[in-house]
């Protein structure tokens, strides 16, 4: 029996680098899946790509009848809603605060925090009346710290930690865990090619080499925590924040010779 025979789960973001993996993923453990995206070709051709148990449906994130929707959709495919990823998120070209427009500001915070925000609003009563489930946040390590020329993207970051506890406290009697991910610097697109503006990609400013696990992350190391913490397994894990970043937090690790 797979882990998710019998469960259907919403992924926002679905078309992207970390979300198409974690459909797949979920997919093959047996899940129906719901993709979530604005990009209606490309979620039309995964939805096709992997054939049964999957729906896909127009999510703009920042939309709250556009997140009802997508719930009722995912309902009434498959009767319920079990598990949902808030994986949607934009980065903001890279730019000192005093030369960040609010129209930027806005943009980002409006689709990496309203945009969970709502998700979650929009999810509990649906994962309630499937007397119970699980949410897990997408956020990163920038919202474990400060980097420069990226205020906007990490103070959204930063807000879904504090959401992310704040829904953990008052859904956990429900029934309904929630909890973050904080992925480092993962080799997807959003991190290796810029944002839209911009001329540099994140990973631009990060070199793997200093880390204790001398590599950029893959979309799978994701995935596979990521399952772990929408199982039955972690069915005692609420409000709680796993980072996974190959030691990018850590510091420079010790460079030794070998023999």
């Amino acid at each position: 029996m797979n882990r998710f025979d019998n469960q259907t789960v919403l992924v926002t973001g679905g078309t992207g680098g970390q979300g198409s993996s974690h459909v797949r993923a979920f997919h093959a453990e047996g899940a129906n899946v719901v993709i979530g995206d604005i990009d209606a070709e490309r979620g039309a051709a995964l939805a096709d790509e992997l054939g049964t148990r999957v729906r896909f449906t127009h999510l703009d994130v920042t939309d709250e009848s556009s997140w009802s929707a997508s719930v009722q959709a995912a309902e009434s495919a498959f009767g319920a809603l079990n598990v949902l990823v808030n994986n949607a998120g934009v980065q903001n070209p890279p730019a000192p605060i005093e030369n960040t427009d609010q129209a930027t500001w806005s943009r980002i915070l409006d689709i990496n925090l309203t945009g969970t925000f709502l998700g979650l609003k929009v999810a509990a009563p649906a994962l309630r009346r499937a007397a119970g489930g699980t949410i897990v946040n997408i956020a990163s390590t920038m919202s474990l710290g400060g980097t420069a020329h990226y205020a906007p993207y990490v103070a959204s970051k930063w807000a879904v930690r504090g959401l992310t506890r704040t829904a953990a406290l008052e859904l956990g009697r429900d029934h309904i865990r929630v909890n973050t991910i904080h992925p480092g610097v993962i080799a997807t697109p959003f991190i290796q090619e810029p944002a839209a503006g911009a001329t540099m990609a994140i990973a631009d400013f990060y070199s793997p080499d200093p880390f204790a696990i001398p590599r950029l992350g893959e979309p799978t190391d994701v995935t596979r925590l990521l399952l772990f913490l929408t199982s039955s397994d972690a069915s005692f894990i609420t409000g709680s924040e796993y980072v996974i970043d190959g030691g990018l937090l850590l510091g420079p690790a010790l460079q030794t010779e070998t023999a």
